[in-house]
């Protein structure tokens, strides 16, 4: 009787799981208590423990068997031993790839997502065109202003220490190439402010202390800014910026109050100033640089009326000034040295033309009027000055060798016109070796040229050949 009650409540307990009750999807277990006292029979608390414990174990693998299948979405176990389970799933993906990071909604074919415009560090499919995007106006950050927007780049002005930092280099780059378009393009993309009137000035300053062919490169700069950069009421405050700092300025440059008024005389030329920008001094000055600088502009204006040029006052050096002007100013410079016998104001002056890579011409020239001169005061002077020029490294070993060679192939030609041009040239060389201003090697390579000369009868009318 005792056994075969017991056999009877495990079986209807074991009945109740297996079939269970369905609940809202789930399966939920009848609770029975199982009485110590069945009928007035005790029954063992060890074996009632032992058949609840099955029965929880039992659960839990069906459990583990139903989560395996759905990916840890089925059934769950409560702490009081209740299977509580969840929305059935499908399964998509295989037992063995249950931590598969692919898509389980059944589509595709294992690709990867998004055509591969996913995934971290990636923007979009390669060769993807962004369309700007619509405004959405219930979007809480919309502004209406910001519909309205121009976004532009924006170059703050330059101040007083920033732009001397910065236009300084332009001109000085400037006086190396002489491309003024370039300036006013480098000058366009800054924002200049109210600096605007000091770029002359700054010029003209940097010009004092630089060449000659510095100061007409300037003149140029400015005559082709004002229009396109900057306004003619830039170039008057400018100007009457350097008329306030002459007394600075002659301290680094003694003859600055001369050179400004020649810029002056030159701005007004070229139309920069108005004519009676000088007038509007008259009794109003009281530096006596500035009084010297614009009387030094008007008088140069009055020679103008009478046929001066002052667009050529600075002169020009360098590779600005053509070939045949150079060789006349060469020529003109060897003229008046015959005359003066100033070694020292023929370096000046050669030095003043800029052109040591032309410096080989002067050697020429010098050469070439020795061999049409007829006296020996000419030839001395023209050793003298070669001599000068030599030590002095105005003109080098190269540009002197250069020059003495030119010589060598053209004395064919000059002999035409100078029948004692060999003999002379000769002369000279030896002395030029004689007083260290060429050497051997130059000297050997002086041409002559041989004579036939007829000797006595007794000879037999033999013709020899020799050389000077």
């Amino acid at each position: 009787m005792y056994f075969k009650m017991e056999n009877e409540l495990i079986g209807d307990l074991s009945d109740s799981f297996v079939s269970g009750e369905e609940d809202n999807g789930g399966f939920i277990i009848a609770n029975k208590n199982i009485n110590n006292e069945i009928n007035g029979n005790w029954v063992a608390s060890s074996s009632n423990s032992i058949h609840e414990a099955r029965l929880k174990a039992k659960a839990k693998r069906r459990l583990r068997k139903n989560s395996s299948r759905d990916s840890g979405r089925g059934d769950s176990l409560s702490d009081n031993g209740d299977v509580v389970r969840g929305t059935s799933v499908a399964p998509t993906s295989p037992k063995s790839k249950l931590l598969d990071r692919k898509s389980r909604l059944g589509k595709g074919r294992g690709l990867p997502k998004k055509g591969g415009a996913g995934g971290k560090g990636v923007w979009g499919r390669s060769g993807e065109v962004y369309e700007p995007e619509a405004v959405d106006e219930r979007d809480p950050n919309y502004d209406e202003d910001q519909e309205n927007c121009v976004y532009e780049t924006v170059v703050p002005p330059l101040d007083e220490r920033d732009f001397e930092k910065t236009v300084t280099p332009i001109v000085q780059e400037y006086f190396e190439h002489g491309d003024t378009n370039e300036v006013a393009e480098l000058l366009a993309e800054l924002n200049l402010g109210p600096m605007r009137s000091v770029v002359p000035s700054l010029a003209v300053a940097l010009a004092l202390e630089a060449k000659a062919s510095h100061r007409e490169l300037t003149s140029r700069l400015l005559a082709d800014l004002c229009g396109p950069v900057l306004s003619h009421g830039d170039m008057e405050k400018s100007f009457d910026k350097l008329l306030r700092e002459l007394p600075d300025l002659v301290l680094d440059t003694p003859g600055a109050a001369q050179l400004v008024g020649q810029f002056i005389a030159r701005a007004v030329s070229d139309q920069i100033l108005s004519k009676t920008y000088i007038e509007g001094y008259k009794g109003k000055v009281d530096c006596e640089y500035a009084r010297a600088a614009l009387d030094r502009a008007a008088v140069l204006l009055k020679m103008s009326m009478g046929g001066l040029r002052i667009d050529s006052q600075w002169g020009t050096g360098g590779g600005q000034q053509p070939v045949i002007q150079l060789i006349k100013e060469m020529n003109l410079l060897l003229k008046e040295y015959i005359l003066s016998g100033d070694s020292k104001e023929a370096e000046r002056c050669l030095r003043d033309l800029e052109v040591p890579h032309f410096h080989h011409e002067f050697a020429y020239e010098a050469i070439v009027m020795v061999l049409e001169s007829n006296g020996e005061k000419t030839f001395k002077m023209v050793l003298q000055l070669l001599k000068s020029l030599s030590v002095s490294s105005v003109i080098t070993v190269d540009q002197m060798r250069r020059g003495y060679q030119r010589v060598y192939m053209d004395i064919a030609e000059i002999n035409i016109d100078v029948p004692r041009a060999y003999f002379i040239l000769e002369q000279f060389v030896d002395k030029s070796f004689s007083m260290g201003i060429i050497d051997v090697k130059l000297r050997d390579l002086c041409p002559c040229r041989g004579r036939k000369r007829y000797v006595s009868e007794g000879d037999g009318g033999v013709v020899k050949l020799e050389s000077y």
